[in-house]
């Protein structure tokens, strides 16, 4: 059983930046690969980035790359999303989730456990 605690969201102005963190709960933490998506009001989830059980591998949409970084420290159980020329359409729940599947990380159904999630909100 894992569970995710995400933080950092706010409220920042288009072109600003923010950074989420997701804190895990549970030993296990290395064992798996993590992810981040948000959820719009009225829209399907989507994905945001993800990374495997090492760090050493990182996924992301055309729509955030470049401008979104994956990153986490096992030994502090955390993963993190750095949010750099934020959109107005970033605008979102935002929510991390851990899996022990290896593929298919873009999909939410190969998730197993979920955060409460964090509201970004960009202005224009």
């Amino acid at each position: 059983q894992v569970q995710l605690v995400e933080s950092g969201g706010g409220l920042v102005q288009a072109g600003g930046s923010l950074s989420l963190s997701c804190a895990a709960s549970g030993r296990t933490f290395s064992s798996y690969a993590m992810g981040w998506f948000r959820q719009a009001p009225g829209k399907e989830r989507e994905f945001v980035a993800a990374i495997n059980w090492s760090g050493g591998s990182k996924y992301y949409p055309d729509s955030v790359k470049g401008r979104f970084t994956i990153s986490r420290d096992n030994r502090k159980n955390t993963v993190y999303l750095q949010m750099n020329s934020l959109k107005p359409e970033d605008t979102a729940v935002y929510y991390c989730a851990a899996t022990t599947n290896i593929s298919s990380l873009h999909l939410p159904t190969r998730y197993d456990y979920w955060g409460q999630g964090t509201q970004v909100t960009v202005s224009s």
